[in-house]
């Protein structure tokens, strides 16, 4: 057998290869050539997997470390009997810290009081879950907004996105991006939201129609983008105008690595019966870095502020990504991978 992974996976070198030859590449400069006798594919979201690169190959599997595919065409594969699996869920952890660390340094540097406040989650899958049990935990009420769940489970427990925007403190979007959700963050959506509430996206940049994100900032409060339209050609007059602007690294913490990896591999294990493989978890001699509890019980805003930031300071992103926004996928590339917090 032959695997062809994107040398920027973490933890990977060397667990295929008493099984299989492996070559690795940067995810960008994959090649059709490279596949020409390769039976998987292991990546991120730097290769771009469709007709170009796959038509006449011999890939069965399209294993990929991160949640979303929108990188690959499913269509395509399903047509043509590629099987493709994400790791869904692995960011969720790093998502929420990215979350509530601006959250709280945005509201930090603004003088707005937290007490009471409503979130609204605009996407429940395994993030949107997470944000909401930590929401809960740190005192907030949510509101919820998931049609596709709420046909699913029944309405009871959801709200409609009017009700959402109209009702809540802080907007924070989870939801993927398909042929529904694209562009839903609208200049009708932005109108809908309480005068001085917080917009936050960790999910997708399509979501948002940026020129009207940008009409609507003065009427709203702060704004966390994280994820962007056309990456790495970020918009840099929205990028003035937010809080807070990172480079799509809300995911990037050291367990959500780990597990990334752990399931693209589990799948190719599965896959081709690499029995060794099927429970792999990559380990670390990081003490550092293991995911840490903040007990948010009986205190402070400012308290709990104190402790998200020393865990995570989402400014000094912030700050290395304004000082360089050219270097868009090179800070993504080039960073140091954080530990994650929980409540």
């Amino acid at each position: 057998m032959k695997f062809v992974i994107d040398k920027a996976i973490p933890f990977v070198e060397g667990v295929f290869e008493p099984y299989a030859e492996v070559v690795y590449k940067e995810g960008p400069d994959i090649r059709r050539s490279d596949l020409k006798d390769a039976d998987a594919l292991v990546i991120r979201t730097r290769t771009r997997c469709d007709v170009s690169l796959l038509r006449k190959t011999p890939v069965k599997l399209i294993a990929t470390a991160t949640v979303s595919m929108d990188n690959i065409d499913l269509p395509w594969c399903k047509e043509h009997g590629i099987f493709v699996k994400n790791a869904s869920g692995c960011n969720a952890g790093g998502v929420t810290n990215y979350v509530f660390s601006a959250l709280y340094a945005m509201a930090s540097r603004r003088s707005i009081p937290l007490t009471g406040a409503t979130i609204g989650i605009i996407g429940l899958g395994a993030a949107g879950q997470r944000v909401e049990e930590t929401a809960m935990g740190l005192g907030f009420k949510t509101l919820r907004y998931d049609p596709i769940r709420a046909a699913a489970e029944g309405p009871s427990d959801f709200h409609d996105l009017d009700e959402v925007l109209a009702g809540s403190d802080v907007i924070t979007m989870h939801i993927p991006v398909n042929d529904t959700t694209r562009g839903m963050a609208n200049a009708d959506f932005f109108a809908k939201m309480k005068p001085g509430a917080i917009f936050i996206n960790t999910a997708q940049g399509e979501l948002v129609v940026e020129p009207d994100l940008i009409d609507a900032i003065p009427r709203l409060g702060p704004v966390a983008l994280d994820t962007w339209c056309h990456e790495p050609d970020i918009n840099r007059k929205l990028m003035d105008l937010v809080d807070i602007a990172t480079p799509h690294i809300g995911g990037y913490t050291l367990q959500g690595k780990q597990t990334g990896t752990a399931l693209a591999i589990r799948a190719v294990a599965r896959f081709f019966g690499l029995s060794d493989l099927y429970e792999f978890f990559p380990t670390t001699d990081i003490v550092e870095y293991q995911a840490v509890r903040i007990d948010a019980h009986d205190k402070s805003q400012g308290q709990i502020a104190a402790t998200i930031q020393y865990n995570y300071p989402i400014l000094t992103d912030d700050f290395m990504f304004r000082m360089a926004p050219d270097r868009f996928s090179e800070l993504r590339a080039d960073y140091s991978y954080r530990r994650e917090f929980y409540v």
